[in-house]
């Protein structure tokens, strides 16, 4: 990873971790242990699922752009569904509450995104490279 694409993780992961720890927080006082253990597990899923994402679209930006935006896509819908797949599957467990696991993964996700979001702006990346030679140009 590239440290710009390490700012990024950091300025999502860092919100993500604050929601998480804080649904846990309010899911003790409001359904006890089985509330916080859900928001655990809902903080733990998306962090691992979306830290996956952005590895991946890291790593295929060094190949070319139209890889990186082939992988963004493909690696949002993936998460997605696998995300939706998870509170299925989990919908019916006893181990712990899974009303607060679906609401933890769903503040946990905007938390990710909103952070992702607002780390890409603050990059201070050029649109285009300055010292870019453009074919049929002519060299000067």
């Amino acid at each position: 990873m590239q440290a710009n694409d390490v700012r990024v993780l950091k300025g999502a992961a860092v919100p993500t971790l604050i929601v998480g720890l804080l649904a846990a927080l309010i899911a003790v006082f409001t359904t006890g242990a089985k509330g916080a253990l859900g928001a655990g597990i809902g903080l733990v899923l998306v962090a691992a699922f979306f830290t996956v994402g952005l590895v991946v679209v890291s790593w295929a930006g060094r190949i070319s752009p139209m890889a990186m935006m082939a992988a963004a896509v493909l690696g949002y819908v993936v998460k997605i569904l696998a995300i939706m797949g998870m509170m299925n599957v989990f919908s019916g467990t006893t181990a712990f509450d899974s009303r607060v696991f679906a609401l933890s993964v769903i503040a946990c996700t905007l938390a990710w995104t909103i952070g992702e979001m607002r780390g890409f702006m603050k990059l201070k990346l050029l649109y285009v490279e300055p010292e870019a030679k453009v074919p049929g140009q002519g060299n000067g």
